[in-house]
């Protein structure tokens, strides 16, 4: 039952309609630092190859074990917090990803690679959910733009751990790894901020209870709604399987096919991730403006020409599609997310955690059987083969318009 605005105390009644942009750029600055910190490990693989001897199929069950802790716990802290917030869970969270990066600097073997990656994980999986119903709950009704600029901040992040890796960890060695945790810190700092916010808007909604429950449902069937998410988790599974081919094995590309230095590889994987981050900064607005489900159509199907193409092009030409792929590929998923939350209204924490969880899995999965495949063929055939999947875009068509069924409603 939708509660009127005009129950609600002023101080309830702001929080639900002003964009709060401080805690949206607080907490996208955190998860800048969140994904440059994980980051760092895909941007180092060549260094670690070789160090230790690993295969790309070992190579795969680092991103693996890290993807799979970072990814089955996301959707039970969700749930779990939907129900009991806890505001300061996003610092305890980071405490974590400080262990983790310490570990992985003085890590010696395979074996204490994966436990230090896996605490990163483990910090990933607090960090998401939350940070996404912070933003949700600072977004003032901007739902899309609230999660571009969350989730600029993490592609941003992405883009900047390998650059930093090529100039501080490459060459140097793997114990410079240690310097990323001064970022943990920071991070630990800020969030701890953003969780007083947090308690003290959760204070404002309990004066004015059901103050963010007034969300109206799509309008369709629980089934209707059961087939929807499982059509964007297909498409995750399309993007993130297409993404771990070129976060986790695109240096490996370049300096296989075209026998670039590792450096170059590093920057050139920068400029990808880079690509990723405007994407992504231009995907939330574009949801709210047009309507979702389109910019999920053109995000998925739309990239599926450049993929095809870029096996098959020279260097100069490699890094120019690498961009246009980036910036299509991520505009999607600030959108699926959305339009997830709006089918499944009041349940953020458990959505965000099951999408961010099942993007992380994906990634993971993708990164462990790829590079089984890259063992067995090339990473050249890797590449071929992974150009298809954005095809998968096409059952983008079965959704429901949620957003003008929600107009009618309203009317």
């Amino acid at each position: 039952m939708k509660v009127s605005k005009s129950a609600l105390t002023p101080e309830a009644k702001s929080f639900t309609q002003q964009t709060v942009y401080s805690i949206l750029f607080a907490i996208s600055f955190t998860h800048l630092l969140n994904d440059m910190m994980q980051s760092v490990i895909p941007a180092v693989y060549p260094l670690i190859k070789e160090k230790y001897h690993l295969s790309f199929t070992q190579i795969g069950l680092i991103t693996f074990t890290f993807q799979l802790t970072a990814s089955l716990l996301q959707p039970f802290v969700g749930h779990y917090t939907d129900r009991t917030p806890r505001p300061y869970s996003l610092a305890a969270g980071m405490a974590f990803t400080f262990l983790g990066l310490i570990s992985v600097s003085f890590a010696s073997s395979f074996i204490t690679i994966l436990i230090s990656v896996s605490l990163i994980g483990i910090g990933s999986s607090v960090f998401h959910p939350e940070s996404s119903r912070v933003a949700h709950l600072a977004s003032g009704g901007k739902k899309g733009l609230a999660q571009s600029i969350f989730q600029l901040g993490g592609n941003a992040g992405s883009a900047t751990g390998p650059l930093l890796a090529a100039l501080v960890v490459v060459p140097y060695g793997q114990f410079n790894i240690i310097w990323f945790a001064l970022a943990a810190i920071l991070a630990i700092i800020v969030l701890s901020r953003v969780g007083t916010w947090y308690k003290e808007h959760l204070i404002l909604r309990s004066k004015g209870k059901g103050a963010n429950a007034a969300d109206a449902g799509p309008g369709i069937s629980k089934t209707r709604v059961t087939i929807s998410l499982a059509i964007l988790l297909v498409l995750i599974f399309s993007k993130y399987f297409y993404m771990a081919s070129m976060t986790s094995y695109f240096t490996f590309y370049l300096i296989d096919k075209f026998g670039v230095s590792v450096q170059l590889s590093q920057i050139y994987l920068f400029v990808f991730l880079a690509s990723v981050a405007a994407g992504t900064l231009i995907g939330g607005p574009l949801g709210d403006r047009f309507g979702r489900k389109y910019i999920i159509w053109v995000s998925i199907l739309g990239v599926a020409p450049f993929t095809l193409l870029l096996p098959h092009v020279n260097l100069f030409w490699t890094g120019i599609l690498s961009v246009i792929i980036g910036v299509i590929i991520s505009s999607a998923f600030s959108a699926i997310l959305v339009y997830a939350t709006e089918l499944v209204p009041g349940k953020v924490g458990m959505i965000a955690g099951l999408f961010f969880g099942f993007a992380f899995g994906m990634g993971g999965l993708g990164s462990a059987l790829l590079g089984k495949l890259a063992d067995m063929t090339s990473v050249g055939y890797v590449f071929s083969v992974c150009a298809y999947l954005p095809l998968i875009g096409i059952i983008t068509g079965l959704l429901p318009n949620i957003e003008g069924r929600r107009k009618g409603i309203k009317a």
